[in-house]
């Protein structure tokens, strides 16, 4: 069976479960591949705060360190959920475009969904394997997972046909293993060279090859995974701004309110008046 309670956003890494599906209040994020299963509803998103629909049946992969945030479904419906942590999909070495569109906050959105039955089957038993005390059952289950993945990969990105894996020079993985740090540093205080320094590479290459491959700066992606973290931290807690403010990362209380006003057109106080539940 699979199992029926959704992990705290610091237990996710490689687990499979399913559950209820409940709207959320706000995005949120975590450092992990992230494969959905709509089993008897669609499921609208916001990816960065664009709209995208998964049909009921169907599957969706994304880079869950993108701001996420399910906004729409069936009530008292359920659905599966599947995350593999970063280092093991980039261990995958799939075809560049697919990482690269993971990386920029676009999803793989099967577009016509295969047989549930199947899919039913393959969750449960993920589910049963990736808990098993002995090796082999996870293994085979990670096999089982990188196909499909890279069959889901294949039916909604044609130009992955065929396509290379990661490039000799490593930009692709590079950019990852960057976006990866961050996602799980972006409290502290980060500089160019320490980020660069982690993969390691000349801080200049690697703000180019970050900004080729995510497709924004490394300062302006900083930048987003502390306001995530302030918006979910102001409508999910009743925290002071001030730790607010250093939670999330941002060095003071002003930094934070001017930073966050200007992101938001709003207030960190009015924002959390308006989207409390």
């Amino acid at each position: 069976m699979l199992q029926s309670h959704e992990p705290r956003s610091d237990d996710f890494g490689l687990a499979c479960w399913q559950g209820r599906v409940s709207v959320m209040n706000h995005a949120h994020r975590h450092d992990d591949i992230e494969i959905n299963f709509a089993g008897d509803t669609d499921l609208v998103y916001l990816f960065r705060g664009r709209r995208t629909v998964l049909r009921r049946g169907g599957i969706a992969a994304f880079w869950a360190a993108v701001p996420h945030q399910l906004v729409s479904a069936t009530p008292n419906s359920t659905m599966r959920w599947l995350t593999v942590p970063c280092e093991i999909f980039l261990g995958w070495r799939m075809p560049d475009p697919v990482v690269k569109n993971l990386l920029r906050g676009v999803p793989l959105l099967e577009s016509v969904p295969g047989p549930q039955d199947a899919d039913h089957a393959l969750f449960s038993r993920w589910s049963e394997d990736l808990a098993h005390q002995d090796e082999e059952p996870r293994r085979i289950a990670l096999l089982e997972i990188e196909a499909r993945l890279r069959r889901l990969a294949l039916a909604t990105t044609p130009e992955t046909r065929g396509a290379p894996a990661l490039p000799r020079d490593g930009a692709i993985e590079h950019a990852a293993r960057m976006a990866h740090f961050i996602t799980v540093h972006f409290r502290e205080p980060l500089s160019v060279e320490r980020v660069a320094a982690a993969v390691p590479l000349h801080p200049h290459y690697a703000m180019r090859v970050f900004k080729e491959v995510i497709g924004t700066t490394l300062h302006s992606y900083l930048a987003e995974c502390r306001m995530a973290e302030a918006r979910r931290l102001l409508t999910a807690t009743d925290m002071p701004l001030t730790e607010v403010a250093l939670s999330a990362g941002f060095g003071s209380q002003s930094s934070f309110y001017s930073h966050f006003t200007a992101a938001n057109a709003l207030t960190p106080g009015k924002y959390r008046r308006l989207h409390r539940v």
